[in-house]
């Protein structure tokens, strides 16, 4: 019951179910490991307290009405979209990285519908059993068997999707008062909005698509031919060692031992078929390198199952670069990296991965923008002064309200008029706006055409930032 690439013509193909059988190995181990640490971080972190003063005590909130994120000790405001517009970077140019070193191994242990469907298929194991009880499920009539076995493996699957989509809505409420918001019906609309939506897409994609949300959703599984070059390790079946002459052949008598095949000028493959049955795709990897392939590992685990139990050598199926492969002489995988496009992308890596640190490491606690009022750009009152007016707009990024006075230097004492604001209050995450004036006799405003806007923050002297702005005059060159 395994599905194999396109092998039916025509616009649409109807799908084989895939039923996988469970392997052991050292790939198997890495992938549930990433299974075990990416719930664990995605489930948890919701519920994990973190002392904050003026918001709910959850180690990451996304407050939409707030207008901030905040992410344990940082605070992330609009202003800050900067960070995002690097974050999307270092994404996309971590999975080209990672393509051209390993292919597609981003998809076969980290991606969220690898991890889902991985989940979602051990769900289908404990409860229907090994693939054999599976495909024999799948084939008998309904029965009472039947309906209670799969009616729990899709309400598990039910579940487990709800309560991931209940987990999401999480992050943008306090965990907590959503849970007895949700279940009491006093939720927001958008809660019961997002669960619902978000509910059925999981159930669909992990549950029922599966690796057609790879093969012909996700648009990596497309470009990703594009990254590759004859030095990318990935999955690939060692056709040379696995047919020799007179190609592969099951494990019969005579042709047992390693000897034996090689005096027969057999491969070393035995036609188990177990790469084919335990790959989550469906296919058949000794058909060469196939876009399908999500770089899962999981048939290599298998064929050294095999291998061992015959005790021929490992490796029939593993990482290896097409160069090495079809070389005279292979030699044992490596990684590649000192090619040109690789390195170049880990220097932008770097590069950026430094500039996101260093923002965040020295971001200030208030942002400041100082206009002036150019309608008029001036104007001279009835005892001759000259008077410019400014715009000063403060936002407070700290944690906490905060204090700043406004002050000037290069102008003479009195100068400067803030009006009634000596000093301005701000709540964190929001603005202040203070319109200034300053006014200098005729004699002065010819001599002092700059001067500088000074911010600090009352407690914080080392914040204080200075802005040069312009002062206008009749006298000023045009």
């Amino acid at each position: 019951m395994q599905s194999g690439l396109e092998d039916q013509v025509g616009p649409y193909q109807q799908r084989i179910p895939i039923f996988t059988r469970s392997v052991k190995g050292k790939f198997r181990r890495f992938k549930t490991a990433m299974l075990v640490l990416a719930y664990s971080v995605y489930f948890l972190l919701p519920w994990l307290p973190w002392a904050r003063a003026d918001a709910p005590s959850q180690s990451v909130l996304f407050d939409i009405p707030g207008r901030r994120f905040l992410i344990f000790d940082l605070t992330v405001y609009p202003q800050d979209v900067i960070w995002l517009a690097l974050l999307l970077f270092i994404a996309a140019i971590l999975l080209f990285f990672v393509t051209g070193l390993v292919g597609r191994a981003f998809c076969g242990y980290f991606c969220f519908q690898t991890l889902w469907t991985d989940c979602f298929i051990w769900i289908e194991q404990r409860i229907q059993g090994e693939r054999p009880a599976r495909v024999r499920l799948f084939r008998q009539p309904w029965n009472r068997e039947k309906i209670l076995r799969i009616g729990a493996t899709h309400l598990a699957w039910g579940v487990l999707s709800f309560w991931t989509a209940l987990t999401f809505a999480a992050y943008f409420a306090p965990a907590p008062q959503l849970l007895v918001d949700f279940f009491t019906g006093q939720a927001a609309l958008a809660a019961y909005i997002t669960v619902s939506v978000l509910t059925v897409t999981t159930y669909a994609a992990a549950g029922l698509m599966r690796e057609q949300i790879c093969t012909y959703v996700c648009p990596y599984g497309r470009f990703q031919s594009v990254m590759y070059e004859p030095e990318t390790l990935a999955v690939h079946y060692d056709a040379r060692r696995g047919e020799s002459l007179h190609g592969r052949a099951s494990a019969r008598a005579g042709q047992r031992t390693h000897a034996e095949r090689q005096a027969k000028a057999l491969g070393d493959c035995v036609d188990c078929g177990l790469c084919v049955q335990v790959c989550p795709a469906g296919i058949d990897i000794r058909d060469g390198l196939q876009y399908s392939c999500i770089s899962c590992g999981l048939c290599i685990d298998a064929c050294n199952t095999i291998m061992d139990s015959f005790n021929f050598p490992r490796g029939l199926i593993r990482y290896d670069s097409e160069k090495n492969l079809a070389s005279a002489a292979p030699q044992p995988p490596r990684l590649h990296w000192k090619r040109l496009k690789v390195v170049g992308y880990g220097l932008a890596l770097v590069v950026m991965v430094s500039g996101l640190g260093v923002s965040i490491a020295t971001r200030s606690s208030y942002d400041r923008a100082i206009s002036q009022v150019r309608q008029p750009l001036y104007v001279v009152l009835s005892n001759g002064d000259i008077r410019n007016r400014y715009q000063v707009r403060i936002t407070n990024k700290a944690s906490h309200d905060q204090t700043y006075a406004i002050s000037a230097r290069g102008l003479p004492a009195g100068a400067l008029d803030l009006g009634h604001f000596s000093t301005l209050t701000i709540k964190p995450g929001h603005s202040g706006l203070v319109l200034a004036s300053v006014r200098l006799p005729p004699v002065q405003a010819n001599r002092i055409q700059h001067f500088d806007l000074l911010i600090t923050p009352l407690g914080q002297p080392a914040e204080i930032r200075a802005e040069a702005v312009r002062f206008d005059s009749p006298g000023d060159p045009t």
